[in-house]
């Protein structure tokens, strides 16, 4: 089984316009409402990959019940702790003429001691050996930075897997205590670092320095760019399938969930790997954070080659 856990979820909103213009009205051609936060893209992306899944976070008001019926319709299992405030909601404005997007992200919820109780417990209870647990995303207010670290402990000690999806402390925190894998994108794992990231062998060094904080596998997603994978001793490049990219948030969130698809049905990193790059272009190629239909995702893979460093 695969679970994933968001802590900060939101609705996403997507409105397109022809330019984007500052200081001026901006009329949407149109609209598009998405079931967000990082977690639940992974779980979109593996429900459109036929793949069972159960999604875990925090979800409350009416927004959170919007949220949840959304994602039962896109074939999610969903088990939910309830909070006393409301879900966040987070805005994209997308240009459909030069390709250029604002995204807005609301800062959430502040959540409370008995509400983060309440979902530690859960996940304790759900923990069984061979499972994977995808965490992802940031933190509300009131959770503290150690969580995800607390969590992959407990994972652990459990006999299941995590892949970690995060960003700053909670990251660092979170590495300290053995992941299977984590996958910042380059930025992220700059700053996790302090190191550069402008050319290939510095992100390799940057690799190796992560690893050398506790993390047995690792995937940096650079975009556009290669996408690189270690695992300590082995480490792969892997290309970017051409696309006409429509809107590259949530992508990285597809790549966590065809790497984790692939990992669940037995394939070795290496050979999820490339799955996961496909998601990840699949999900870029779609309007919103939509996610792929896997025919297309089969048809992007052919593209993607991936060669030993």
């Amino acid at each position: 089984m695969i679970f994933t856990v968001t802590l900060n979820p939101a609705l996403d909103k997507e409105y397109t316009v022809t330019n984007l213009k500052m200081d001026e009205v901006l009329r949407a051609s149109s609209i598009k409402i998405d079931y967000g936060g990082k977690g639940f893209n992974v779980s979109r992306m593996l429900a459109s990959l036929e793949a069972e899944n159960v999604a875990i976070g925090f979800l409350g008001g009416a927004t959170g019940e919007l949220m949840q019926v959304g994602l039962s319709l896109n074939g999610v299992e969903t088990d939910m702790v309830w909070t006393s405030s409301e879900t966040r909601t987070n805005v994209s404005i997308v240009s459909n003429s030069d390709k250029h997007h604002i995204k807005i992200n609301e800062p959430g919820p502040a959540v409370s001691r008995d509400e983060i109780s309440n979902l530690m417990k859960k996940i304790e209870a759900l923990i069984q050996p061979g499972d994977w647990w995808v965490l992802a995303g940031s933190l509300p207010k009131g959770v503290y930075h150690g969580i995800y670290r607390q969590m992959i402990m407990m994972i652990n000690k459990g006999g299941a897997k995590t892949i970690l999806d995060t960003s700053g402390q909670p990251l660092m925190l979170g590495c300290q205590a053995n992941p299977f894998l984590v996958k910042p994108n380059i930025y992220e794992a700059a700053q996790l670092t302090g190191m550069q990231a402008d050319t290939s062998e510095q992100i390799i060094d940057l690799v190796s320095s992560i690893h050398d904080i506790g993390v047995e596998n690792i995937i940096i997603s650079a975009g556009e760019r290669k996408s690189l994978l270690s695992d300590g001793k082995n480490r792969w490049f892997g290309s970017t399938p051409n696309i006409d990219e429509k809107n590259p948030i949530g992508a990285g969130d597809a790549m966590v969930a065809g790497l984790v698809w692939r990992l669940d049905k037995g394939d070795s990193l290496r050979n999820a790997f490339p799955w996961g790059i496909a998601c990840g272009a699949a999900a870029a190629s779609q309007p919103g954070t939509g996610m792929a239909s896997q025919s297309r995702i089969e048809h992007l893979i052919q593209e993607i080659k991936v060669e030993k460093v």
